[in-house]
């Protein structure tokens, strides 16, 4: 039986600052990117971002579809470089990818032919490691309760447990900075908020630095530190939200419908120079 029920996000609380120590701080300095087509013309997806995510915070970027978040998160896992500006992982520039930066897609791309414990553990033969860490596959499979699945192939899971061993495969790396691009945006709704849990809990777990690109508001508020409203086309940071509402959250209560309607008018209001006011505006 899938243990997808058995999640509790604060069953590791206060895990996370322990090892937090192993997270690493993240800094985007005036990025821009520019992306050439095939007639020569220019399109500017990202315009002068400038973020700083601290060691083991938890961020969401929020903002319409075309807006350059996925392409921010492509930057900083170094699969591509920027037109202009820096991108620097724990004070080190990001010049192309590395283990301490994974990267977790919508699609759970898991290797079709291969288990689900030989999936988490491609990672580590990929780096020549799999000797020296076989030994945390298991405690990997039981982190995000697949044990009784290892030796499934994808094709036999559900969407919520091909992405728990998606997770678990780019965990086991140990990564400093874990990318998460709308990782449960394929899951129905019940599955997803399971898997949000399933998520902070595996952040306290680890005390990995996350970066999360959402179109869900309720799912930002949920699960992050902070949330970045991100501007139509070209993408720039527009404002900053601190999220202050005490953990686990309750999605109903006042406070978080109240932050809710607020950061559907400021999206409303994205790039222009209307709104409330509230959060930290920081674009340009």
């Amino acid at each position: 039986m899938d243990k997808l029920s058995d999640f509790d996000p604060r069953d590791s609380e206060g895990s996370g600052a322990a090892a937090a120590a192993e997270a690493s701080s993240l800094s985007i300095i005036g990025v821009c990117k520019t992306y050439r087509g095939f007639d020569g013309a220019e399109t500017l997806a990202l315009d002068n971002v400038s973020l700083t995510v601290a060691p083991g915070e938890l961020v969401s970027l929020i903002g319409p579809s075309g807006c350059g978040k996925s392409t921010l998160l492509r930057l900083i896992a170094g699969l591509e470089r920027p037109t202009g500006g820096e991108l620097r992982a724990g004070g080190e520039p990001i010049n192309g990818p590395s283990a301490e930066r994974g990267l977790v897609f919508q699609d759970p791309n898991l290797f079709p032919w291969l288990s689900v414990r030989r999936n988490i553990e491609s990672g580590l033969v990929a780096r020549g490691t799999l000797r020296r860490q076989r030994g945390e596959v298991a405690e990997f499979l039981k982190l995000v309760g697949l044990e009784a699945f290892a030796d499934r192939h994808p094709h036999q899971l559900s969407g919520g447990m091909a992405q728990r061993a998606a997770l678990a495969r780019a965990l086991i790396n140990h990564p400093k900075i874990l990318l998460l691009d709308e990782p449960l945006g394929a899951l129905d709704q019940f599955t997803r908020m399971k898997m949000q849990d399933v998520v902070l809990r595996l952040w306290r777990a680890r005390g990995a630095t996350m970066v999360l690109v959402t179109h869900d508001i309720d799912e930002a508020i949920y699960m992050s530190d902070r949330i970045i409203l991100i501007t139509p086309h070209p993408g720039r940071v527009d404002r900053e939200i601190t999220v202050v509402l005490e953990r686990p959250r309750v999605r109903n209560s006042p406070q978080f419908l109240a932050l809710r309607a607020q950061i559907l008018e400021l999206l409303h209001f994205a790039g222009g120079e209307d709104g409330d006011g509230a959060g930290r505006r920081t674009g340009r």
